[in-house]
């Protein structure tokens, strides 16, 4: 069973930095991974989404120039560095991923068919 182990959440000030990182139990190359959040009462939105066989990154609009997914292929490895972080920004951040290259919404959550648990992220004003 394929499994996704994130770390790293917490809790931080507004304007702090936190890295996450999702460790997978499964090389994903030439495929789709990615970050979600969800914050209670409210639907899983997308944050971040990479394609592993080439970088290319895409973002919700909501953290464009203070997120950055980034992933390192030898050591099975999704991060997103979260900087100038908004008390908006509270949620459980789930790493997802899929086999498949990031398709037409990559930030959609019917474009993953593997998910981890999530980690906590707390940012206070």
């Amino acid at each position: 069973k394929v499994q996704l182990v994130e770390s790293g959440g917490g809790s931080v000030q507004a304007g702090g930095s936190l890295r996450l990182s999702c460790v997978a139990s499964v090389t994903y190359s030439s495929s789709c991974m990615g970050w979600f959040r969800q914050a209670p009462e409210k639907e899983r939105e997308g944050v971040a989404a990479i394609y592993t066989g080439g970088g290319t990154t895409y973002y919700a609009d909501s953290v464009k120039g203070r997120f950055t997914i980034s992933q390192d292929v030898a050591k099975n490895t999704l991060y997103l560095q979260m900087n100038s972080l908004k008390p908006e920004d509270t949620a459980v951040y789930v790493c997802a991923a899929d086999l498949f290259p990031c398709g037409g919404s990559p930030l959609s959550t019917t474009g993953f068919g593997d998910w981890g648990q999530g980690t906590q992220v707390t940012v206070s004003s």
